[in-house]
């Protein structure tokens, strides 16, 4: 089927999703463009991995080999006890470890998107969509540059606070608060660190972390239970501050991150939950990654959700003549995967957050436990082995959408 050249998409963000969606649509021959916000590419950003069906939509874009080049180089989980010592550890090639074959930062994958697709999307920098007005044909949308222009399609991939989200569906859906906060810094290496994902758990409900990334740096993570949203439009030396008070005491290598606190530029201090919105597009304007389904760093697929997401959207665009009924085929595709993801086991986070000495013991004796050679053995004869369709495991297909010759040329 072929796609008119008029087909115009707006897509709001730059992150993973939006590049993502765009090199799709580009593909299947739409004229696309993505708005960003911020005035580059933003490249902070934590650990992340591409793994399951995610690991496929690299493949057939072509940029495996681009990420495995920029692999961080993390060996896999270990734990750290109170005595500081490692007690547990999850080597990557073991049948339960939290690193992936596929591991990047986050930054890198944006960068590696942004140039999979500048060539054939045009992306505009330091702008953002600040009202949308809906057509029977078409959307009339007007910029933070005071620019109006019409589009076919906007797509909201703008993150988990999405502006573009809130024009069209106001206050809703709502951000659910798991009672968690959590903060990202970037800190000097030391000779001591090393290249396993090294994670503590302190009492009075915190967890402290450090992993390695590609660039002699080592990326820290702090995560505390509060109960109350208590850390709203704080500025950045106000987050300093709260990181400060939440790390004292806490041991093992809190104080050194407490002090690169001072220095750091790239904090990102925010508070953890979920989007659940009950639909996911209205007239033409639809959803996608964060913004849609945020499931949480707890769960280790945002980036899944965000590339599979965009995969499909994008394929059922090019299958369908009208926009409502390829919007209806990409729900119905994705929703299903959605809910599964978000399912959180019972008792989390507040189950692995202990607030006392003898419970952060109890959490470290059942990791060891788990670590044990006799246990990752039982547990290698239950896990299945990696099909060829590693998205099928997961409980999403992902279609082989047709080209059109447009596409195929491009």
């Amino acid at each position: 089927m072929a796609i008119p050249d008029s087909k115009k998409v707006l897509i709001a963000g730059a992150s993973i999703a939006g590049p993502t969606l765009a090199f799709w649509l580009a593909k299947y021959g739409f004229t696309v463009t993505v708005v960003e916000r911020s005035k580059t590419l933003r490249l902070g950003g934590q650990n992340i991995d591409v793994n399951g069906p995610a690991k496929q939509i690299a493949q057939k874009m072509r940029i495996e080999a681009a990420i495995r080049a920029a692999n961080t180089g993390e060996v896999g989980l270990q734990l750290i006890g109170q005595n500081e010592q490692a007690i547990a550890s999850f080597p990557k090639e073991g049948s339960i470890s939290g690193t992936q074959e596929l591991e990047i930062l986050r930054g890198d994958l944006v960068n590696i998107l942004y140039e999979a697709t500048k060539q054939n999307v045009e992306y505009r920098f330091g702008d953002s969509i600040t009202n949308l007005e809906q057509h029977p044909n078409e959307v009339t949308v007007t910029f933070s540059s005071g620019k109006k222009e019409t589009f076919q399609l906007v797509v909201a991939a703008d993150g988990v606070r999405s502006s573009t989200r809130r024009l069209v569906f106001g206050d809703e859906p709502k951000f659910e608060y798991l009672g968690l906060y959590t903060a990202y810094l970037t800190i000097p290496r030391i000779k001591t660190d090393t290249n396993w994902w090294r994670w503590y758990t302190a009492t009075d409900r915190r967890i402290v972390m450090l992993r390695p990334d590609n660039q002699g740096t080592m990326r820290a993570s702090v995560a505390f239970l509060e109960s109350d949203e208590a850390y709203e439009k704080l500025s950045l030396a106000e987050q300093k501050s709260v990181l400060k008070s939440k790390l004292v005491g806490a041991g093992w290598e809190a104080d050194r991150i407490s002090n690169a606190l001072d220095d750091s530029v790239d904090v990102y201090f925010d508070k953890i939950g979920q989007i659940k919105a009950p639909s996911w597009s209205s007239g033409r304007m639809a959803m996608i990654g964060d913004a849609a389904y945020c499931p949480t760093p707890l769960t280790g697929k945002g980036t899944t959700l965000a590339m599979v997401g965009a995969y499909l959207l994008a394929g059922e665009l090019s299958q369908h003549e009208r926009h409502q009924d390829a919007f209806v085929a990409y729900e119905q595709r994705m929703r299903p995967y959605v809910e599964e993801v978000q399912k959180l086991p019972p008792g989390v986070p507040w189950l692995v957050y202990p607030r006392t000495r003898f419970g952060v013991s109890v959490l470290n004796t059942v990791a060891g436990i788990i670590a044990s050679k006799p246990v990752q053995k039982l547990f290698s004869l239950f896990t299945s082995t990696k099909t060829e369709d590693e998205s099928k495991a997961e409980g999403i297909v992902l279609p082989d959408y047709v080209y059109t010759h447009a596409a195929e040329s491009s």
